[in-house]
C-alpha cells in the first residue's frame, strides 16, 4: 500500500464506464488507492480493472466475487478489506460516473482538515442538485429522503447517497457482519448507525449526473427493502 486512502467501487457490468472513473480518480489525485468490488461481470469488467493496475503501477486493486451479492455485501467486503489493510480513509462511490472523481479532495478535507468522522456527498442540501434523472426519479428520491428523516430524526438531508467518505476510527466502531441491508437501505442504515454513534457528520454539496452508459440497478425490491428497513432500523435503535 502506499497512500492512505482508498476508494471503494462496487461494479457489475460496468465495463463501459470502468475504465473511464479510475483513471479520472487516478489523474486527478495521485494519493489515492482504488479497489474495485465485482460481482462476476460477465462483461469483462474485472479483466479492464486488472490491466488498469499494471498500467497504474500497482494502485489498483479488485476483489472478484463468485456471484451478485449486492451493493451493501459488496461495500461491506471493500470496508474490511481497507481496514485489513490499514487504510485511514475510505471513500465509496458508484462507478457509472454519476459522482464526479473531482469531488473527492473536498469530502477528503472535510475528513482531514475539518475534522468530521464521514462525510456525505449531497444532492439535496440546497434545493435538488440532480443532472438527467426523469422527474419521477427525483420526486422518489427526493420524497424518499423526507421519509427517512421523519423516521428516524436524523439529521441527514440525503441519506440515500452512495458517494461517501470515512474516516478509518468511524469504520472500526461498527460491526459490518451485523450489516444486513443491500440496497438504499444499506446507505441509510451506515449513516444511521454512526450518528447514533455520536460520529461526527457534514454534507457537502455535490452535482448528481445520471449515467450516460450501462444500465442502473434500481428495482423494486431496493425500494421496498428501503421502506421497510427504515422502520427497523428506528425499532431495533430503541433496544441498543
Amino acid at each position: 500500500m502506499k497512500y492512505n486512502s482508498l476508494i471503494i467501487i462496487p461494479t457489475y457490468n460496468e465495463a463501459e464506464n470502468i475504465e473511464l472513473i479510475i483513471n479520472k480518480i487516478i489523474s486527478i489525485d495521485n494519493s489515492n488507492d482504488v479497489l474495485v468490488v465485482d460481482d462476476n461481470s460477465p462483461d469483462g469488467t474485472s479483466e479492464i480493472v486488472n490491466n488498469l493496475n499494471n498500467i497504474h503501477d500497482s494502485r489498483v486493486f479488485l476483489i472478484k466475487r463468485d456471484k451478485k451479492s449486492g451493493l451493501g455485501s459488496a461495500y461491506r467486503t471493500g470496508f474490511k478489506w481497507a481496514l485489513d489493510n490499514k487504510y485511514s480513509y475510505i471513500f465509496q462511490m458508484d462507478a457509472d460516473m454519476s459522482h464526479d472523481p473531482n469531488e473527492i479532495k473536498n469530502l477528503k478535507i472535510q475528513l482531514t482538515q475539518n475534522k468530521y468522522d464521514f462525510v456525505i456527498g449531497s444532492r439535496y442540501i440546497e434545493g435538488v442538485s440532480v443532472v438527467n434523472w426523469p422527474l419521477s426519479r427525483i420526486f422518489l428520491s427526493y420524497f424518499a429522503n423526507l421519509y427517512v428523516r421523519s423516521i428516524t430524526c436524523m439529521p441527514v438531508k440525503d441519506a440515500t447517497s452512495g458517494f461517501v467518505g470515512y474516516t478509518k476510527k468511524a469504520l472500526n466502531s461498527i460491526e459490518l457482519s451485523e450489516i444486513k441491508f443491500n440496497g438504499y437501505a444499506f446507505q441509510i442504515e451506515m449513516k444511521f448507525k454512526l450518528w447514533k454513534k455520536n460520529f461526527k457528520l457534514k454534507e457537502h454539496q455535490i452535482i448528481f449526473v445520471n449515467r450516460k452508459l450501462g444500465k442502473s440497478k434500481m428495482n423494486q425490491s431496493i425500494i421496498f427493502e428501503a421502506i421497510f428497513g427504515v422502520i427497523k432500523l428506528k425499532i431495533n435503535s430503541f433496544f441498543k
